[in-house]
């Protein structure tokens, strides 16, 4: 199982060129593909619906797709009738396999005076592998601001996905009426999850260590059993190689894009690898692959 993750700055390319036929090609293939800085009716990019765009080229998958920012772009329409649509932006997530349940989760936002503060959020969808195994999948963007205010933000993730086995999926128990489960069972929510996205932080932050789990002088990165690994480090690269962002912040050609996967799932990582080819956007596509 090939999973990517892709910050596609709403399609923008390193060469100031609007192009999501590119970011399809760089991630088509994959079972899992999870996106970030996808837009909808922004006039930056056209008005165009680019979750629509996207699932139009890559029509073998099926998809989701999940809004932080989420304001009018109404106008008023022929015979002065309102047209609706709505200026989005946010993740997405695409499979090879349906995706059986589907929750947006809003992360907690810092109400800033002077700097601009973004409202981001984390797509989670429940899927089968290729060889059926139940697996969460969640595709994130963190705060760009500082880890201040990504802190509140790694927490909530963490939350999300240490309660998401308890909570169940959208309904569950065995007294549903099949007018409402329509004489299906009810979607899987397994413990297990794959989450891939741009973290905004590098491996330095604390915030990293709250996630991988701590590190010691003499035995290096210490995860937790039931904590959250890094594919990357986990397939043999260093913590400090790799560049997965060129946007011309303090990040710049360092690795702030991750795949973590829950730790008992360690066994079926085979490897990791960062597409450094590809010039679609301001992030580079990051790749794990899983015996799943």
């Amino acid at each position: 199982m090939q999973v990517v993750s892709y910050n596609i700055q709403f399609g923008t390319g390193r060469d100031g060129q609007v192009d999501l036929a590119r970011i399809a090609d760089a991630v088509r293939g994959a079972d899992l593909i999870a996106l970030q800085e996808v837009e909808r009716h922004a006039k930056r990019t056209a008005m165009a619906d680019q979750a629509a765009v996207l699932a139009g080229l890559l029509d073998e998958y099926y998809w989701v797709y999940g809004p932080g920012m989420d304001l009018s772009a109404d106008v008023m329409g022929p015979g002065g009738l309102p047209y609706h649509r709505r200026r989005q932006f946010g993740n997405m997530l695409l499979s090879k396999t349906p995706i059986l349940t589907a929750r947006n989760h809003l992360l907690p936002k810092m109400g800033t005076l002077a700097q601009f503060s973004l409202q981001r959020c984390a797509l989670e969808g429940v899927i089968h592998s290729p060889k059926g195994k139940a697996l969460r999948a969640i595709s994130v963007h963190l705060s760009h601001l500082s880890d201040a205010d990504r802190e509140p933000q790694v927490a909530r993730l963490l939350e999300i996905h240490h309660r998401a086995y308890h909570e169940g999926p959208g309904w569950c128990g065995s007294e549903v009426k099949e007018a409402f489960s329509e004489g299906l069972e009810a979607a899987p929510m397994p413990r297990e999850a794959i989450i891939m996205g741009d973290f905004n932080f590098t491996w330095r932050s604390t915030l990293y260590s709250r996630i991988a789990g701590p590190l010691s002088d003499a035995y290096g990165r210490m995860p937790y059993r039931d904590g959250l690994v890094d594919t990357w480090v986990a397939t043999g690269h260093r913590e400090d190689e790799g560049c997965t962002c060129h946007s011309g912040s303090i990040a710049d050609g360092e690795r702030i894009d991750y795949c973590f996967i829950s730790s008992d799932l360690l066994g079926h990582l085979r490897k990791a690898w960062i597409d450094n080819e590809t010039v679609g956007s301001d992030h580079q596509p990051i790749w794990t692959e899983l015996d799943l």
